[in-house]
């Protein structure tokens, strides 16, 4: 649609996108009349103002009021107006310490990360972490306390994954260690996805070797990988609460917090990705990641050793994100990602 525009009108849309996402003010034509490097008259710009709002690309908040991008609009901008910043070296040189610090498990360095992220960016931000996808050596469960163990699993390529799950009262420390045998002995050599369905075949069919408790743990273990393995880590939620001006902020925050804290939202940010080249950018509740209006994503993939898409990383924040910042600090945080979740690359 932005090569249907004429010059005149790219230019009037440009000023007033720009002017929105800096101040979140309405603009009026005898504000752009002054701002215009072409002499126009607050007529001639009130009537191609008419043309893009009939186009559905702005709208007036108020009857008298100037204009302001649609979610159409704001969506047009950054596809295909947007002038895209450069990262400072000081930027590059964060991201790039922080990806690849030492002496840290991978939930650790990607929480750091995320951390970093949102602060860079001043929103949220967010990852839904990659599955396990190499082969495994080793599964052990340790006791934490009752009804509680941890499911410690380590892949041949060095990656460990811990995960807390919920075991029978009481269950004694000897059945933690048979029931880790018993998955070890059918994990090895396999990924997540290829031992779990050996694991049900095995259970079913020598049901009688193992007492109910070892099942129970066992059934424990397995069902902590049912959700895809990943997880979901938020950071910065507090950076949403900035710049709150309007009862209808604070709402699009709640709806936002909402949104964050379901693994199963997040996870469709891994699934929309999955056709993404590079950073992929969601506005608005046509995006169908929102309840309401007035957000956005901006959201990179996160590719395992042979480029299939196996997580996600991103900013989220109210609509009026700085676009021209957040995109390249997500491209590249995405990037200095993949080497540390692929680390034989």
């Amino acid at each position: 649609m932005i090569q249907d525009l004429d010059q005149r009108a790219r230019t009037i849309f440009r000023q007033i996108v720009e002017a929105y996402l800096t101040t979140g003010e309405p603009v009026g034509s005898r504000t752009l009349s002054r701002q215009l490097t072409e002499s126009l008259s607050p007529a001639s710009i009130r009537n191609v103002m008419a043309d893009l709002e009939e186009s559905g690309l702005l709208y007036a908040p108020h009857t008298s009021a100037g204009r302001l991008p649609t979610e159409m609009g704001l969506k047009l901008f950054v596809d295909g107006l947007l002038e895209i910043g450069t990262l400072s070296e000081s930027d590059r040189k964060e991201i790039e310490i922080s990806c690849h610090a030492t002496g840290k498990s991978m939930p650790e360095a990607l929480g750091e990360v995320t951390s970093l992220l949102s602060g860079l960016s001043a929103c949220a931000s967010v990852i839904v972490t990659p599955t396990l996808e190499s082969p495994l050596k080793h599964i052990e469960f340790v006791p934490l306390g009752p009804g509680r163990a941890l499911v410690v699993l380590v892949t041949d390529d060095g990656q460990v994954e811990n995960r807390v799950v919920d075991v029978p009262m009481g269950v004694p420390a000897a059945t933690l260690v048979t029931a880790g045998n018993f998955l070890s002995a059918r994990l090895v050599g396999r990924t997540l996805a290829q031992a779990q369905q050996v694991i049900a075949t095995e259970l079913a069919t020598r049901k009688h070797e193992l007492d109910e408790l070892t099942q129970k743990v066992i059934s424990a273990g397995v069902g902590v990988w049912s959700e895809g393995g990943g997880q979901l880590i938020v950071r910065g939620q507090g950076q949403l609460l900035n710049n709150i001006s309007a009862i209808e902020d604070l709402e699009r925050i709640r709806s936002l917090f909402a949104t964050l804290e379901t693994y199963e939202n997040m996870q469709q940010l891994v699934t929309a990705t999955r056709q993404a080249d590079g950073v992929k950018v969601f506005i608005g509740s046509q995006s169908g990641l929102f309840q309401h209006a007035g957000c956005a994503m901006v959201v990179s993939p996160l590719q395992g050793a042979n480029k299939n898409v196996i997580g996600a990383i991103g900013v989220i924040g109210p609509a009026r994100l700085n676009y021209a910042r957040i995109v390249p600090l997500v491209d590249y945080t995405a990037r200095m990602l993949r080497q540390v979740v692929n680390p034989a690359e």
